[in-house]
Protein backbone atom coordinates (compact mmCIF):
# COMPACT_ATOMS: atom_id res chain seq x y z
CA UNK A 1 0.00 0.00 0.00
CA UNK A 2 1.43 3.62 -1.00
CA UNK A 3 0.77 6.23 1.37
CA UNK A 4 1.45 10.02 0.88
CA UNK A 5 4.51 11.07 2.89
CA UNK A 6 4.08 14.32 4.61
CA UNK A 7 7.44 16.03 5.97
CA UNK A 8 6.37 18.29 8.88
CA UNK A 9 8.13 21.31 9.30
CA UNK A 10 10.26 20.49 12.30
CA UNK A 11 11.54 17.40 10.12
CA UNK A 12 12.44 19.89 7.63
CA UNK A 13 13.96 22.10 10.21
CA UNK A 14 15.88 18.83 11.08
CA UNK A 15 16.73 17.91 7.89
CA UNK A 16 18.16 21.10 6.66
CA UNK A 17 20.28 20.84 10.01
CA UNK A 18 21.93 17.74 9.48
CA UNK A 19 22.42 18.78 5.60
CA UNK A 20 24.58 21.85 7.59
CA UNK A 21 25.98 20.53 10.12
CA UNK A 22 27.46 17.61 8.12
CA UNK A 23 28.70 20.47 5.03
CA UNK A 24 30.49 22.42 7.45
CA UNK A 25 32.12 19.55 9.19
CA UNK A 26 32.75 17.38 5.96
CA UNK A 27 31.94 18.48 3.08
CA UNK A 28 29.48 19.47 0.08
CA UNK A 29 29.57 15.90 -1.29
CA UNK A 30 28.81 14.35 1.88
CA UNK A 31 25.96 16.72 2.96
CA UNK A 32 24.58 15.92 -0.25
CA UNK A 33 25.14 12.15 0.45
CA UNK A 34 23.40 12.25 3.78
CA UNK A 35 20.46 14.12 2.80
CA UNK A 36 19.73 11.98 -0.40
CA UNK A 37 20.04 8.74 1.86
CA UNK A 38 17.57 10.35 4.84
CA UNK A 39 14.89 11.59 1.71
CA UNK A 40 15.31 7.70 0.36
CA UNK A 41 14.64 6.53 4.08
CA UNK A 42 11.49 8.94 4.13
CA UNK A 43 10.23 8.08 0.80
CA UNK A 44 10.32 4.29 1.87
CA UNK A 45 7.90 4.68 4.19
CA UNK A 46 5.23 5.40 2.03
CA UNK A 47 5.11 1.46 0.96
CA UNK A 48 6.50 -0.03 4.63
CA UNK A 49 5.49 2.28 7.27
CA UNK A 50 4.08 -0.56 9.44
CA UNK A 51 7.53 -2.64 9.12
CA UNK A 52 8.73 -0.11 11.45
CA UNK A 53 8.77 -0.81 15.31
CA UNK A 54 7.25 1.80 17.91
CA UNK A 55 9.80 3.98 19.05
CA UNK A 56 10.95 3.73 22.85
CA UNK A 57 8.92 6.97 23.55
CA UNK A 58 5.76 6.45 21.85
CA UNK A 59 4.40 5.09 25.38
CA UNK A 60 4.80 8.48 27.43
CA UNK A 61 3.56 10.33 24.15
CA UNK A 62 0.67 8.33 24.43
CA UNK A 63 0.42 7.88 20.24
CA UNK A 64 1.54 5.15 18.19
CA UNK A 65 5.38 6.79 17.26
CA UNK A 66 7.11 4.69 14.84
CA UNK A 67 11.10 4.80 14.29
CA UNK A 68 12.54 4.52 11.42
CA UNK A 69 16.72 4.09 11.64
CA UNK A 70 18.84 5.10 8.72
CA UNK A 71 22.53 5.11 8.45
CA UNK A 72 25.26 3.12 9.68
CA UNK A 73 27.27 3.66 13.66
CA UNK A 74 27.98 5.86 14.38
CA UNK A 75 26.00 8.07 12.23
CA UNK A 76 22.51 6.79 12.73
CA UNK A 77 19.39 8.71 12.48
CA UNK A 78 15.84 8.51 13.99
CA UNK A 79 13.25 8.62 12.00
CA UNK A 80 10.08 9.41 13.66
CA UNK A 81 7.11 9.23 12.70
CA UNK A 82 3.00 8.25 12.32
CA UNK A 83 0.74 6.76 10.03
CA UNK A 84 -2.83 6.16 8.60
CA UNK A 85 -3.80 3.82 5.62
CA UNK A 86 -3.44 6.44 3.64
CA UNK A 87 -0.98 9.04 5.08
CA UNK A 88 3.25 9.26 7.27
CA UNK A 89 3.56 12.13 8.92
CA UNK A 90 7.30 12.69 9.49
CA UNK A 91 7.36 14.62 12.88
CA UNK A 92 11.24 14.96 13.67
CA UNK A 93 14.69 13.22 12.30
CA UNK A 94 17.31 13.09 14.91
CA UNK A 95 20.47 11.49 15.66
CA UNK A 96 20.17 8.64 17.54
CA UNK A 97 22.23 9.51 20.40
CA UNK A 98 19.82 13.13 21.21
CA UNK A 99 17.32 12.77 23.66
CA UNK A 100 14.35 11.51 23.12
CA UNK A 101 11.27 13.30 21.84
CA UNK A 102 8.64 15.29 24.45
CA UNK A 103 5.26 16.49 23.98
CA UNK A 104 7.23 19.59 23.01
CA UNK A 105 8.94 18.07 20.45
CA UNK A 106 5.53 17.33 18.33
Amino acid sequence: MSRQVRILPPAQSDLRGIAETIRVRVSVASAKRWAALLRAAIDELADSAERHPEADEAADLGIDLRVRFAGKRPHIYRILFTFTDHVVNVYKVRHAAQDWLTEDDI
